[in-house]
């Protein structure tokens, strides 16, 4: 026993020092992340002024083109026609000639280093994205094993007798958690945050074209902010309903799928119904979440891998259980497999159900669409946090 009690300590000591050391790890990785994402906005503002004066200096070098070009007929027409002309025509013809050539020299080489300089900063750009996008990848990687580390095993002397099942389970529902993490900060770093430093970076040049004195170029610029600014703000509205609608609080389940299924419907151009049926009793606030979660998971399914025209949703509410299907008519697959498809989702799914004590089973016939089949308890532990009364279709 005294053997084993020390076993255990130096276990938990390996893993501290471990914990601590993956810590320090995920730090770091998250300061490379930080600096090169900084330095990308950095370039990017960059970029964007290079550009511009990019466009500037080719219209001056065409401007200048079709100058010189109006120049050397002008001085061979001057010297096809010099007896024509007095000495000092002729002189000023040749020097206006080379001045103007000289000049379209130095637009076509200022064009040229400018032209290397953006292409350039746009390999760095890319560079310091791909970096970035990586960064969050091993973020993401030790993140899992830190949770891991600071969740099931510490508990040394129970993970040594619990079986190996329960770890691949927590282990799974951590890594789905910070899937879902990612997945969050990706669509605030692609959407909001992306459109706020496009309004940093507009807001500076509305700022710049107002000490020109330049109001209507202005007043155009302060519109597709005001536009930028709105759609914005949509992209966040819907990065909340994805947390959490809402709407399940104040208005229930099916009110809540009823404006998910439009939304759906007019985002993926899929005819999607919604059939309702059963009690009216009151459903544990809990199992709404549940349910609208695992329809819009299948739905998402639905529109990214079933090329459906139509999908039918069936909600039946029993004293003691939920039944839901969710049926489309698209492509399908072997029952059993998705191919080369990744089933993160479907796994996704199936843990969701599990933890609820439900069930859930998938039919799909190649060529004749997909049946998923949903079943989750009203009783046990939700049952004393009940909802709103259910809205049924009579």
């Amino acid at each position: 026993m005294g053997e084993a009690n020390i076993d255990v300590e130096l276990l938990d000591e390996i893993f501290q020092k471990t914990i601590t050391s993956v810590e320090e790890s995920k730090e770091k990785i998250f300061d490379i992340s930080e600096n090169a994402r900084q330095e990308s906005t950095r370039i990017s503002v960059e970029l964007e002024h290079l550009k511009r004066e990019v466009e500037k200096v080719i219209g001056q070098t065409d401007q200048l083109e079709f100058t010189a070009k109006r120049a050397r007929q002008r001085l061979a027409h001057v010297s096809h026609n010099f007896h024509k002309f007095s000495e000092i025509e002729i002189r000023e013809a040749y020097e206006e000639a080379s001045k103007i050539q000289i000049e379209l020299t130095l637009s076509r080489d200022k064009e040229l280093q400018l032209r290397h300089r953006r292409d350039e900063l746009e390999r760095r750009l890319r560079t310091i994205l791909d970096t970035i996008q990586k960064a969050e990848t091993l973020m993401t990687h030790v993140s899992v094993v830190l949770n891991y580390l600071n969740g099931d095993l510490q508990k040394v002397g129970q993970a040594l007798k619990s079986a190996q099942n329960h770890q691949q389970l927590g282990f799974k529902i951590i890594q789905a958690q910070e899937e879902e993490r990612k997945r969050v900060a990706r669509e605030i770093h692609d959407g909001p945050a992306q459109s706020m430093a496009n309004v940093a970076l507009r807001s500076e040049i509305v700022e710049r074209m107002l000490n020109q004195n330049r109001i209507d170029e202005a007043k155009t610029e302060l519109r597709l902010l005001k536009e930028l600014t709105r759609a914005s703000l949509t992209d966040v509205r819907k990065i909340i309903f994805d947390l959490r609608p809402m709407a399940l609080d104040d208005l229930g389940l099916v009110p809540t799928l009823r404006k998910y299924i439009e939304d759906f419907q007019n985002r993926h151009g899929i005819e999607t119904k919604l059939a309702v049926s059963g009690s009216d009793q009151r459903i544990p606030g809990a199992i709404e979440v549940a349910v609208f979660r695992l329809i819009q998971e299948s739905l998402t399914n639905v529109a990214k891998h079933s090329e459906a025209q139509q999908v039918e949703i069936r909600l039946e509410i029993k004293p003691q259980v939920i039944h839901f299907r969710i049926v489309d008519d698209g492509v399908g697959f072997e029952n059993g497999t998705k191919g080369e498809r990744p089933q993160f989702g479907l796994m996704g799914m199936k843990e969701r159900t599990k933890l609820l004590q439900g069930k859930m089973r998938i039919d799909s016939t190649i060529g004749k669409g997909t049946t998923v089949r949903f079943s989750i308890p009203l009783e046990g532990k939700w049952a004393d946090k009940p909802s709103r009364p259910i809205e049924t279709d009579r």
